[in-house]
């Protein structure tokens, strides 16, 4: 555990009791802080009184002095409609702030190297292979924030290591203080839009790790509108030694100056126009597919601007193992493939895989958010069936109709059992059974995390299942 210094003897509220709320409750009361725990669960209330924590009532009872009110990331701070506790907050002058910013408070002077890396899609596969390229490397590293463990529930960075970060807009939106000294922006497709009160919110949140965190390296992913326009704002009036590495997955990247292009599964650093030194990604089985290739780009140019040498970044791809429930090959039945994409959320991450694989056995559904599929129908050609579940199934039909032959499946039990058996019954030489739900999973699980592990729980089923045999197992 990191401790929080700077607050010892002063009350400090904790709006928001999930698991980012009690590991900085945790760590506040470890740097002698007095944390004032809040949640709109009476359960999540009894657990923190349970566990020794000063509790309050801060949306209607007495509100007592507090130095700072520490929001979970899930909490509505303005659209649509910002919390009770947060306006109460405000009318009594007290600071708002998340975990982000006070983790970034607690390390002030440490010699810790902070790698934070936010966008639409592609944030937990660039934040696990940036972690596994620094400890190959030989640097201790830890990975959390928005994947994995919570900030504070990181152990205590010793000197010289890393910590690298996923870091949604929920967390940079607020966060008061911001000093990474690498910071990545993968791109922005529309997402989230009503906690940021449209796409103009949301890109605001995520160019505040750059305007206010003001890294000495930042990495922009220019295949959009605000990604080039982001970049060409941090090379005008930074400090010395300062650098803007511009990346793309798809094409070579013209000007001066350092930059990163993924173009035919070939990443290539660049100078000048000159390429410098490349790293081939065909044999590196967990970063398949083309939207890998700005994940690895943004990998490399984040490794190497911490020194790590190219052919070491190269040799790392290699021995990555990938991330659990995003384009993780889970093993076949026969011929049949089975992939769990379950942290597709959006229609944008799911083009990501059905750009990846052809006779496609889909299973999406679930909350579809603004927009639905109809973006994906350059990506229908490449799918045999369609076995939609969960709450806008109907709707996912409707788009659908005419194109894509659908099963409504209902559960995601019953649309494994329906695909498995569809797709070995198919002649396709190469079939996959995809979850890539393009939804969000609240309607029928926890999260995204539960919802993949239900699917592998039902592919384990399927008659003839064999497991990939990877090179931990």
């Amino acid at each position: 555990m990191l401790p929080v210094p700077g607050y010892e003897g002063r009350r400090v509220g904790v709006l928001g009791l999930a698991r980012s709320g009690f590991a900085v409750a945790a760590a506040l009361k470890a740097g002698g802080a007095i944390p004032v725990l809040c949640d709109d669960k009476p359960a999540a209330l009894e657990k923190a009184r349970a566990e020794g924590y000063e509790t309050a009532d801060l949306a209607n009872d007495g509100w007592p002095a507090l130095e700072k009110l520490i929001v979970s990331p899930g909490v509505p701070h303005l659209y649509p409609r910002a919390h009770p506790v947060i306006q109460r907050a405000w009318g009594q002058g007290v600071p708002v702030d998340n975990d982000i910013g006070l983790f970034f408070e607690a390390i002030a002077g440490r010699d810790v190297r902070v790698v934070a890396i936010t966008g639409t899609n592609g944030k937990s596969t660039t934040t696990a292979l940036t972690g596994h390229v620094l400890a190959e490397a030989g640097f201790p590293t830890q990975v959390g924030g928005n994947i994995g463990r919570a900030v504070f529930d990181l152990d205590m960075p010793e000197p010289g290591s890393a910590v690298v970060l996923e870091l949604s807009s929920y967390q940079t939106d607020l966060a008061r203080t911001l000093r990474p000294d690498v910071a990545v922006f993968l791109n922005l497709t529309p997402d989230h839009l009503d906690r940021h009160g449209g796409i103009g919110g949301y890109f605001a949140a995520k160019a505040r790790l750059f305007e206010v965190g003001q890294p000495k390296v930042s990495v922009i992913g220019v295949d959009e509108p605000e990604g080039r326009m982001l970049a060409n704002r941090l090379r005008k009036g930074r400090e010395p030694g300062e650098e803007t590495i511009a990346i793309s997955g798809s094409r070579q990247l013209g000007g001066r100056g350092l930059s990163v292009s993924a173009q035919n599964c070939v990443v290539t650093e660049w100078r000048d126009e000159q390429a410098i030194s490349k790293a081939d990604l065909v044999q590196a089985p967990a970063l398949q597919g083309a939207h890998n290739g700005q994940n690895a780009a943004a990998a490399f140019a984040a490794a190497r601007a911490l020194g790590v040498p190219a052919e070491q970044i190269a040799a790392s791809f290699l021995t990555f193992p990938g991330l659990a429930h995003r384009m993780e090959p889970l093993g076949q039945s026969g011929r049949v493939r089975f992939v769990n994409d379950s942290k597709a959320t959006n229609a944008d991450a799911a083009a990501r895989a059905l750009d990846t694989f052809d006779q496609i056995y889909w299973i999406a559904g679930g909350i579809a958010k603004d927009g639905g599929i109809d973006s994906l129908q350059p990506y229908f050609a490449r799918i045999r069936k369609a076995y939609l579940i969960g709450q806008d199934a109907e709707r996912f039909a409707k788009s659908l109709e005419g194109k894509v032959e659908t099963v409504m499946s209902g559960t995601l039990e019953q649309a494994v059992k329906d695909a498995a058996r569809d797709a070995a019954a198919g002649t396709d030489g190469d079939p996959v059974v995809l979850l890539s739900p393009a939804c969000a999973s609240f309607d029928q699980f926890a999260d995204f995390e539960k919802r993949g592990e239900a699917f592998r729980a039902a592919v384990e089923e399927v008659e003839g299942f064999m497991p990939r045999v990877t090179a931990a197992s």
